[in-house]
Formats: C-alpha cells, structure tokens, sequence
C-alpha cells in the first residue's frame, strides 16, 4: 500500500481519497506501481482545480453574469462531490464557496444597477411620452413635428426596458400621440384643401373677369378695375403652387395687353401733344415775368388772360402735364400771396386794432417811466428793479407793434 497526504493505493489495486468525511474510493489501478495511480488521479485533480481556477478569473475579471457563473459554480459542485481524483477536494468546496458569495454580491450589485438603469429609463421614456403628447396636441409645424415624432421612437428603442406593465403603459401613450399627431394633420391638409379649392375658385372669377376686360378702350375706368382686381387677388390667399402659377399667367397676361394697348395709344397722343407743349412752354415764360408781384391787381389782370390763352392751348403730353401745370400754380400762388398782402394793409378794423394796441403800450410806457422815477427818487431798489423789467418788456412789445402798424402805411 502506497499513500500520500490526499490518498493512497490499497493492496488490491483500489484508489482512495481522502475528505474531511472520510475516504472515498475514486477508482482502481492494476497496471503498475502505486505513485504512478497517485500521479494519475493528481492530474484528475489539477484538471478540476484548473477549472475552478479559470472560474475564479472569469468571476473576478470580466462582467460573466451571475445567473452563468452560478449554473457553473453548481456543476463544479458536483463535478468535485463526484471526482475521480486524489487532491484536496475540501479546498475546491471552501474556493467555490466564496466564489459563490462573490457572485451572490455581484448578483445585488447588478441587480441595483439595473434597478438604477430603470429608474433612469423610465425617466427617458416618460420625458419620451411627455414630448411626443405635446406635439400631437400643439405642433402645427407638421414636417418638424413628424420628424421628431420618429426621433423619439428612435430613442424609445435604444433606451433600456423597463417593468412591463409599465412600458406597455407608456407606448400605449407614445402610440396614441402619434395617431392623434397624424390625424390632426391630416385634418389640417384637408382644410387646407379645401380653402385652397375656395381660393382657386376665387382667382378663376378674378382672371375670367382681367380677360374679359383685355380688349377694353375705356382706359381710365378699366385701369381702376384692373387696379381693384389686383388687390383681391392678393387678398385672397394662395392656392397650390401649379394652380397658383396657371392663374396669374393668366391675370397678367390679361393685364399686360390692356395697359401695353393704353400705353401705345397714349404714346400717339402726346406725339400729336408736343406742340401744345411747345406753346405752353412760352406761355409759362411769360407768366415767369409777372415774378416778383409789385402790384397784385395788375399780376392778376395780366395772369387772368394768360390762363384764358393757357386753356385754349388744349392738352399736353402726360410726361410734361405736372411741370408745365406746376409751374404756372407756382406763380398764381405768388400773386395770391400778394392779393392777401394787400388786403391785409388796406383793411381798416385791422388797422385799427394795430394803432389802438401801439396807443396801449406807449400809454403803459409812460405810467412806468412815472413810477420808476418815483421808485428812484425814494431810493426803493426792489420796485426800481421791477419797474425796469416791465419798462424792458412793453417798450420790446411797442416796437413789434410799431412794426405791425407800419405795414399799413
């Protein structure tokens, strides 16, 4: 019989290790010496310990997850409970009993992580489901909010999960935006069409009515008309583009053979215009010499027959109409301005009024000279100084009114 510290080789050949129970036979060996059967179920042993070992570093060094490193912590169990080996079979049971309290906290440690990743989630979704909620029931920027409504999905997809009733709470939620989102826009395109169709209608009546008026030799009257259908056409709002872009090829087109028909016709007739013009141009030279008014009755006498010869004259060219008229409104205006002039200096209650008030403030002059004397005389300083003022004051008046009475001499 061989023996070592872990087992030994009974006579018959029957291989034994020993445990904290007792000994257990783990096999038998006939074909040589006892050390070589111990050596034989030693390897057996450093097997199953290099397994616990490689355990042991998966544990400690990596992220192996503790429901895995369980499943094989018990088939190490009970590959050590039934091992044909010869070691310390009691070292590997101590070794797998902390490892299996190290996953046991790694189990509590992952389990709050995830608790906390959750938590967090959940947070994420509810901000998810808040935001989308809004949108489906304030956004009108439809493309924007489409587009964000799929962003968020996104994000619901990527964050962690939840419990279930929860999460199947929450995208009920997200679900129910979403529709609401594309039902309330597809009312509002519906609207929209609808009040697109209106305004089409609209601009149709406003074209049929531009076209009816092309041909139209009433220019004056129908330049307004074109005028009044221009401002309903902006007022009206905007239909779909390629309607948009049919409609107001036709509106303009319309508009501009009226207006190039006037203009054609009002270009032959300040041609025939210019000499009008010519005469007028002499006309107003002359009017020019009655500048400055010196005598307001003889500027109107020779201004009155000047615009009798002005009228005979007749028309003139557009181009010319405003300066030629300006100019001649500039000089009635100079010898209206003399006519008023004149009128004022020979009115008597104005005159009138004019000399009573110089009379007034030479009178008011005279009693302060007397009080100021006598103030002076009495040696009262503070009344001396109050006469002076009033004195400085009316004798400044006098001469304004002096002026203004003057202008009637």
């Amino acid at each position: 019989m061989s023996t070592d510290p872990w087992g030994r080789v009974d006579d018959d050949g029957t291989v034994y290790v020993r445990t904290a129970e007792g000994e257990r036979a783990v096999g038998s060996w006939q074909a040589g010496e006892p050390e070589e059967a111990l050596a034989y179920f030693h390897r057996k042993f450093d097997e199953l310990a290099g397994q616990v070992q490689l355990l042991e570093q998966r544990v400690k060094g990596t992220d192996l997850a503790p429901a895995q490193a369980e499943a094989t912590i018990v088939k190490l169990r009970e590959a050590v409970a039934d091992a044909h080996a010869v070691g310390d079979l009691g070292a590997l049971v101590q070794r797998l009993d902390a490892l299996t309290e190290l996953v046991a906290k790694r189990r509590e440690e992952v389990k709050a992580a995830r608790d906390v990743a959750r938590a967090e989630a959940k947070g994420i979704k509810e901000r998810i489901v808040a935001e989308a909620e809004r949108i489906a029931e304030e956004t009108t920027h439809w493309k924007s909010g489409g587009e964000r409504l799929r962003q968020l999905v996104e994000e619901w997809k990527t964050a962690e999960r939840i419990d279930r009733v929860t999460e199947a709470a929450l995208w009920k939620r997200l679900s129910a935006a979403r529709t609401a989102f594309a039902k309330r826009r597809k009312a509002y395109f519906a609207g929209l069409d609808e009040q697109r169709e209106g305004i089409r209608s609209q601009k149709e009546r406003i074209v049929v009515e531009a076209e009816a008026l092309a041909d139209s030799t009433d220019w004056g009257q129908t330049a307004a008309i074109y005028r009044e259908l221009m401002q309903q056409w902006k007022s009206a709002g905007r239909a779909s583009r390629e309607v948009e872009d049919e409609l107001w090829g036709r509106f303009k087109a319309a508009q501009d053979q009226f207006f190039q028909a006037r203009s054609a016709v009002f270009a032959e007739r300040d041609a025939s215009l210019a000499a009008n013009a010519e005469a007028k141009e002499v006309l107003l030279a002359e009017a020019e010499k009655i500048l400055p008014v010196t005598d307001a009755r003889a500027a109107r006498a020779a201004l009155r027959s000047m615009l009798e010869r002005w009228e005979a004259v007749g028309p003139v060219p557009r181009e010319q109409r405003d300066r030629l008229e300006g100019g001649l409104r500039r000089i009635d205006d100079a010898v209206r301005k003399a006519e008023e002039a004149e009128w004022k200096r020979s009115n008597p209650e104005a005159r009138a009024r004019a000399q009573s008030t110089v009379d007034q403030l030479r009178s008011s002059i005279e009693q302060l000279e007397k009080k100021l004397g006598k103030a002076q005389a009495a040696g009262r300083a503070k009344d001396v100084q109050d006469a002076e003022e009033a004195l400085a004051a009316r004798r400044s008046w006098l001469e304004e009114a002096e002026r203004t009475l003057a202008e009637f001499s």
